[in-house]
């Protein structure tokens, strides 16, 4: 006799993501500064390498990425593990859903926190994997995000043509020795969101696709520099 199927479909599982807010600065409005790891990095990391920018005015809040990368070294427990932000099989379609789905949990948790302190604009930072939601988390909420700062990834603008970004403030920081992201296509991302309105400053840096301090600097000094926050 054959097999027969009787039943196929999908299930919800849901898993439990962390989150920390780092307040500094006196009690007053001040911005928010929404902190996005790179693929298989965690938020202790990340907070360990952005430390130098706790030295600002805001806010900080840093996010784990949803999706858990197993250790097969197996040298280190669960929530140490790193993580993913979304999902990416080449496929566009699949890939944007992802996106969107952690889009719409990230701006959950912040709209959350945002009623229990005072805001005076919300800054995206992301580096790598990072790097690309916060470029479609800020593109597809502008009305929620007023700056945008993208370190060694790419701003997947194609999926918002036609749009207008007015008053949106971008930071794109690559590597002049980036092997993982097109250098090229990063630029290109960034004119394409001059000519939608939005403010773009594109730098390129002395650095391989790495986390350095000097990202940090520059990110720092932009900030200081375009009046979002000032030294604690």
């Amino acid at each position: 006799m054959m097999p027969t199927e009787l039943a196929s479909g999908n299930a919800s599982f849901s898993i439990d993501v962390s989150y920390k807010l780092i307040d500094t600065g006196p009690q007053t409005d001040k911005p928010l500064f929404i902190y996005l790891h790179g693929y298989k990095q965690n938020l202790q990391y990340f907070e360990k390498k952005c430390s130098d920018l706790l030295s600002l005015k805001a806010h900080h809040l840093f996010i784990q990425g949803p999706y858990p990368i197993y250790d097969e070294a197996r040298r280190r427990k669960a929530e140490e593990w790193g993580r993913a932000w979304y999902l990416y099989d080449g496929e566009q379609e699949q890939f944007l859903k992802s996106m969107e789905k952690t889009s719409g949990f990230i701006q959950t948790v912040a709209g959350k926190l945002m009623q229990e302190i005072s805001v005076n604009r919300v800054s995206v930072i992301g580096y790598s994997m990072g790097g690309y939601l916060a470029g479609y988390f800020a593109l597809s909420r502008p009305h929620f995000v007023n700056d945008l700062i993208v370190m060694g990834g790419r701003i997947k603008t194609e999926s918002f043509q036609g749009q207008s970004y007015n008053g949106m403030n971008v930071l794109h920081l690559h590597g002049i020795d980036d092997d993982s992201v097109s250098a090229e296509r990063a630029k290109k991302s960034c004119d394409d969101l001059k000519s939608m309105g939005a403010t773009v400053t594109y730098k390129r840096l002395g650095t391989k696709h790495k986390l350095t301090s000097t990202y940090i600097q520059v990110l720092k000094d932009w900030l200081i520099k375009q009046k979002i926050t000032k030294l604690d």
